[in-house]
């Protein structure tokens, strides 16, 4: 099963080795790791997509919750939080596909970032399925390069 986790920490060196081997001593196949500055500097957030079962999440958030930099942890199922995942592609963009490549950024709300005369670069930010189902259709047109930050996520509750 695929779990979410937001673990806010103290911004410090080797926090986010200690919060890695955490998880996977535990188990668990980190898909997708983010981390980033909060308000407070002095303070980052860890989000991570996770693969395990849950008796092994909640060892894993129990086991987080005793690691001194650890100041809070949030753990997301289903509609509880709102995730977005931003990617950057470099797309071949000749004359003969080109308004392909824009109307298919057209339909998910993609912004084309930068053009040259052989490639556009493109911006496309969403759920993880609108990502993918947006490289599934761009895919076949040329992708030269791509950099996926994988899910960043906050609570909707208060």
């Amino acid at each position: 099963m695929k779990h979410v986790i937001s673990v806010l920490v103290e911004n410090k060196f080797g926090v986010l080795a200690r919060i890695a081997g955490m998880f996977s001593g535990r188990g668990f196949n980190i898909d997708t790791l983010n981390v980033g500055p909060t308000l407070d500097p002095k303070r980052a957030r860890i989000t991570a997509s996770l693969k395990g079962d849950d008796k092994s999440l909640e060892q894993c958030v129990k086991q987080l919750d005793k690691l001194i930099d650890v100041i809070d942890i949030k753990t997301f199922v289903g509609s509880e939080a709102v995730g977005r995942e931003l990617v950057l592609l470099k797309v071949s963009a000749t004359s003969g596909n080109r308004a392909e490549v824009t109307q298919i950024c057209d339909i998910f709300r993609a912004k084309i970032i930068d053009v040259s005369s052989e490639s556009m670069i493109i911006e496309v930010t969403g759920n993880a399925s609108k990502v993918q189902a947006f490289l599934d259709l761009i895919e076949p047109l040329g992708v030269l390069e791509m950099a996926r930050t994988g899910t960043v996520a906050l609570s909707r509750r208060s």
